[in-house]
């Protein structure tokens, strides 16, 4: 790579740094493969691999990374919190699908979005915009039949991914893959993961997929320390969605965000 050749000739401290940050990163994954390394170096990953000192830092302010998590596993306070914020998506499931049936046309991807990191957008369903304790994003994604993402990398490790199955279809063939887990959407609705390991999301059946889409601060002894990190990553993290999104329809109360804009 001519950039890391640079790196390494006018600032090879820095760059040799990042590099092992890197490796002890990756090496986080289930299949240490040749693919693996090229997604993370040179591919969709390498923001990852640019913010794997931040992330291997929260791993060291965090309790136990699980990578995959069941409900029982957290806090009680963050059960709560995910409990009922997962009822309020149940009680309006129908409502919900039905208005992104309406935004949403067609196109590939779609993000029908409550809130995003502190700014406030639909609020169809006003119990889902309020301010939460542990809840930062709060959307729900949509997949058109028979699409699916390529295997990629979540840049930050601040927060977990929650995502919650919206109208069960009986089929094999709607399921997320992380590492040595494929969860079929049928079998559980609930899927907790730390989305900096690769993954991927398929729908290969032919009607659409809604799934509730959160993520969560990650338990932590330092809890104010995580929020208010969480909070200033955010708001820097928060331009590079045109990045992360360009293969979605991102839908909210936001200027710019009716349109295509970044993964």
């Amino acid at each position: 790579m001519p950039v890391l050749a640079a790196a390494l000739y006018f600032i090879p401290y820095v760059a040799i740094f990042f590099i092992v940050c890197g490796l002890i990163d990756v090496l986080r994954n289930d299949h240490r493969t040749p693919r693996l390394f090229r997604i993370y170096f040179t591919g969709n990953g390498m923001f990852t691999w640019l913010m794997s000192p931040i992330n291997l830092l929260a791993d060291l302010l965090s309790y136990r990374n699980r990578k995959v998590w069941k409900l029982d596993d957290m806090p009680e306070n963050y059960r709560k919190e995910l409990d009922h914020v997962l009822g309020v998506f149940r009680d309006n499931a129908e409502k919900i699908k039905a208005d992104i049936d309406a935004r949403f046309k067609d196109g590939r991807r779609g993000m029908y979005i409550f809130q995003w990191y502190g700014k406030r957008h639909f609020d169809t369903v006003p119990e889902l915009t309020r301010e939460f304790k542990y809840l930062k994003t709060v959307a729900v994604s949509v997949f058109n039949g028979r699409e699916r993402t390529s295997f990629h990398f979540g840049p930050l490790r601040l927060t977990f991914r929650v995502l919650y199955n919206l109208g069960t279809v009986d089929s094999d063939d709607v399921y997320i893959e992380c590492g040595n887990v494929k969860h079929v959407w049928r079998d559980d609705p609930l899927f907790i993961f730390d989305d900096t390991l690769l993954h991927r999301s398929v729908n290969d059946y032919d009607g659409r997929r809604y799934c509730v889409f959160m993520d969560m601060i990650r338990p932590s002894p330092f809890p104010r320390l995580m929020a208010a990190w969480v909070t200033l990553v955010a708001r820097v993290a928060g331009r590079a969605n045109a990045i992360f999104y360009k293969n979605w329809t991102m839908f909210g109360k936001s200027p710019g965000l009716a349109e295509k804009t970044g993964k």
